[in-house]
């Protein structure tokens, strides 16, 4: 098999390895990826590796080499499980790799990785969703966009569920990212929203973004002097501290709430410091998963999510391109250029091993 391991410490380097495939034990089976994506979550996997426990879900053995998780669509090439049958095509967390091993158990709308090294990790990254063979367009849309449509979808939802911390303004940083413009398209679809929606941006990226239409209006990092002065949230995707520093100095106690979601920006990260305003608070959107759960049952937030992504996926051919790339050796070129910053907003990366 061929995996791409990533340097934990310095995670722009990679490299891609061939090593044996293991045997299956009892219970195990061995998924064939069929099709991954590639975006700005798998820097904050990586960025957020140690915090989190990213690097734990598919370990290499090899100290200071980790594997960076992904989303995508396998299928069952082997079984020793009377779980799943050979044929079973299965969406899910999956490693940068072209095969991994699972023990799967079967659970309410599909199966879950009992493993053991994967059991006191959040539930909702162990959850493998069946799937039938369809387009491969089906495919390459719902790797790309569901699971960050999902984070986008949960943080409106906690907004609302805290009714926006009565901000008269919901600040969005990188606004280009996919997980930021779902944000700014999901608070625009309330009617009697009390809110004005901020997108901030890179002047590379404006455009894009103030032509998607979601955002009342769209600034630029150097123009955080502009925004008005009123009772604010922020709700940070990039995790560049010096953009941070500047927008919490401006709005001083009319921010409301700070939020810290994604480290795309991760080079510019700098530890924690004494902010003007409230303390960020890093969003989980497992947390608010388990909250509605509970609140709602099991099933009903996960029906709400797939109806939002698939509202906004509906459209995203007019804004996204998706492309395809052969072999697990051709996903370090994307992922550099996501790491480094240089990933073109208007860009879906599918990876087909």
């Amino acid at each position: 098999m061929q995996r791409i391991l990533v340097n934990q410490t310095s995670i722009a380097q990679t490299r891609t390895e061939d090593v044996a495939s293991v045997p299956l034990e009892a219970g195990q089976v061995r998924l064939a990826l069929e099709s991954f994506a590639l975006t700005s979550n798998n820097v904050t996997y990586a960025a957020a590796g140690f915090d989190i426990g990213y690097w734990q879900f598919f370990p290499t053995g090899i100290e200071g080499w980790g594997i960076v998780p992904v989303w995508g669509t396998a299928k069952v090439v082997e079984s020793r499980s009377d779980a799943l049958d050979v044929g079973t095509r299965l969406y899910g967390f999956y490693p940068m790799a072209d095969e991994v091993v699972i023990t799967p158990q079967s659970e309410q709308g599909g199966f879950l990785d009992i493993a053991e090294h994967r059991a006191k990790l959040p539930l909702i990254y162990n959850q493998y969703t069946p799937v039938r063979s369809g387009s491969d367009a089906d495919d390459h849309m719902r790797a790309i966009l569901q699971p960050l449509l999902a984070t986008s979808y949960l943080l409106f939802d906690w907004l609302q569920d805290n009714q926006c911390f009565g901000a008269q303004q919901i600040i969005i940083g990188s606004a280009s990212s996919k997980t930021g413009l779902g944000l700014c398209k999901y608070l625009a679809e309330p009617s009697d929203r009390a809110y004005q929606i901020v997108g901030l941006t890179s002047a590379k990226n404006r455009s894009f973004v103030e032509d998607l239409g979601a955002c009342d209006s769209v600034l630029t990092y150097d123009q955080i002097s502009g925004i008005a002065q009123v009772s604010s949230v922020y709700v940070d995707m990039s995790g560049n501290s010096d953009v941070k520093a500047a927008l919490h100095e401006h709005l001083g106690d009319a921010l409301k709430h700070s939020s810290a979601v994604g480290l795309s920006h991760w080079d510019h990260f700098a530890p924690a410091k004494k902010l003007a305003g409230p303390k960020p608070v890093f969003f989980f959107a497992p947390s608010q998963v388990v909250k509605r759960r509970e609140e709602w049952g099991p099933g009903e937030i996960e029906k709400q999510i797939t109806a939002a992504w698939k509202r906004i996926a509906a459209d995203a051919s007019t804004w996204m391109n998706v492309q395809v790339h052969r072999g697990i050796a051709e996903a370090e070129a994307p992922y550099h250029t996501l790491v480094t910053g240089q990933a073109d907003p208007k860009t879906g990366v599918i990876i087909r091993p």
